[in-house]
């Protein structure tokens, strides 16, 4: 007799097409165990294409709805979810059409898959409050630049050789579809903007400075690389538009 995890674990592989693992297990009761299973199988595959559809809503117009569930099909059996929670589901799903060989000739296709899940992942964040131009004026003068600062939890960045952003609005519902795919490449900052999820592209300076606070350093240091990129930066304009879009919060 298997252990709990191990039919659980024979259960699920069974729902991707490989029921010998549970075979002994499953009473047939007048159902066949491939037709008891494969019950479950659909219901599993569609679940999870309807997620991967959600999240990713210009992909599938992007490639067209068949295409995209046929994708799906490919994906969910190559990498079911780890975890219960669905809206964390389709993490790797760009990597994977990176790898798709059908998707070949669409090299533009995961990064527009990466915007939306940055979207997704702005949209199920934690909340968290970011620091306000009005809580800095409770500061003493002159330590903004050494202040413990991080990204709000909502934020992601995403540099691409494409022009994802102007794809993605392309492909909004009432748009034509039609973007320039030569007009070059871009810099994004995706985060949470109260109830809304919101993106724009950022001068290499400033995509320089996130990139920089994401990976912990301290705001002088962020300014630093800025500079470094752009030596015309306006270091005090970079700064009030970080505060005005709410990107910022102390550790």
């Amino acid at each position: 007799m298997p252990s709990l995890p191990e039919l659980q674990s024979g259960l699920r592989a069974a729902l991707l097409e490989d029921a010998t693992a549970v075979a002994r297990e499953v009473v047939a009761d007048g159902i066949a165990l491939e037709s008891r299973l494969a019950i479950y199988r659909h219901h599993v595959l569609s679940s999870l294409t309807a997620v991967l559809e959600a999240t990713f809503p210009v992909v599938v117009r992007l490639v067209d709805a068949r295409f995209f569930r046929f994708a799906c099909d490919r994906y969910v059996r190559a990498e079911p979810p780890r975890g219960p929670c669905l809206f964390e589901y389709g993490l790797t799903f760009p990597d994977f059409l990176a790898g798709f060989e059908p998707c070949r000739q669409l090299p533009w296709l995961p990064d527009v898959a990466r915007l939306e899940w940055a979207m997704n992942a702005a949209l199920h964040a934690p909340d968290a409050e970011a620091l306000s131009a009005e809580a800095l004026r409770a500061w003493p003068a002159g330590t903004l630049e050494t202040m413990d600062l991080v990204l709000h939890p909502s934020v992601s960045l995403l540099q691409s050789a494409w022009p994802v952003d102007a794809v993605w609005r392309a492909n909004q519902p009432g748009g034509d579809g039609v973007a320039d795919l030569d007009a070059g490449g871009v810099r994004l900052a995706v985060w949470r903007l109260g109830d809304d999820v919101v993106f724009r592209a950022l001068t290499p300076a400033a995509f320089a400075a996130l990139r920089v606070l994401a990976g912990g350093a301290r705001l002088a240091t962020a300014l630093e690389d800025a500079l470094a990129i752009e030596p015309a930066t306006d270091l005090a304009g970079l700064v009030r538009s970080l505060l005005d879009e709410a990107v910022l919060q102390c550790r």
